[in-house]
C-alpha cells in the first residue's frame, strides 16, 4: 500500500468515527424524523456499484414518501442540506466508501464502462468529488432537460467520468483535503 492509500484509508476511519460519535444526536433526530415523515423505517439502503465494480449496499435517510413517491417538505431539507447522506459514515467505516471519490451510482453506468474509462473503478466511491461539487445541483439541472436521461448519459455522466479520471492521475492527500474543504463551504454556503 503506498504512503497516499495508508494516510486515506487511515483519514476515512478515524474521522467516520469521530463525526459518527459527533454528530450522533443530528443522526439519531434526523432517523426518527424521516421514519416518521415516511411513516417507514428512516433509512433508505440500495445497491450501488463500488470500488473494482463490486456492488455494496448505500445507506441515506429516506426523503421520500415510500407511496407517493415524491420528496416530502423535510426531504427537500435533508437533501438540500446533504443531512440525508449522513448515514453514509457508516458506509465509509465500513470502508465501502472514503471521504474523496466518485459518487458511487446506480447498476448500468460504472459497470458497464469500457476501456480506458474503466479504470474509474479502481477508486473507492466517495462521498464528495469535483464531479459531485461541480453538479451538486444536477437534479434541477435534469429537470430542466427535454430528455433528462439522454442528457445524463450523454453529457453530465461523460463530464464526471472524464473529472473522476482526472482525480484518479493526480490525487494526493492535500487535494482530497481541498475537496472536502470545498465541500464543507458549498454545503454552508447554500
Amino acid at each position: 500500500m503506498n504512503p497516499y492509500d495508508w494516510k486515506k484509508k487511515y483519514f476515512d476511519k478515524t474521522f467516520s468515527c469521530i463525526f459518527i460519535v459527533a454528530l450522533s444526536p443530528i443522526l439519531v433526530l434526523s432517523f426518527i424524523l424521516a421514519s416518521w415523515d415516511s411513516k417507514s423505517f428512516g433509512i433508505f439502503k440500495q445497491k450501488r456499484i463500488g470500488q473494482w465494480g463490486n456492488p455494496f449496499v448505500i445507506y441515506k435517510l429516506k426523503t421520500m414518501h415510500p407511496k407517493t413517491k415524491k420528496i416530502s417538505l423535510l426531504g427537500a431539507f435533508f437533501r438540500k442540506s446533504k443531512i440525508d447522506e449522513l448515514p453514509q459514515l457508516f458506509n465509509i467505516l465500513k470502508g465501502d466508501m472514503s471521504f474523496v471519490g466518485p459518487r458511487p451510482d446506480v447498476e448500468g453506468y460504472y459497470d458497464l464502462l469500457k476501456g480506458d474509462d474503466r479504470r474509474v473503478l479502481a477508486l473507492k466511491p466517495g462521498l464528495t468529488s469535483e464531479a459531485s461539487l461541480k453538479y451538486s445541483n444536477e437534479e434541477y439541472l435534469l429537470a430542466k432537460q427535454k430528455n433528462p436521461l439522454e442528457y445524463n448519459d450523454t453529457v453530465i455522466f461523460p463530464d464526471k467520468i472524464r473529472m473522476n479520471i482526472h482525480y484518479l492521475e493526480t490525487r494526493n492527500f492535500s487535494g482530497d483535503l481541498k475537496i472536502i474543504i470545498k465541500t464543507i463551504l458549498k454545503v454552508f454556503a447554500s
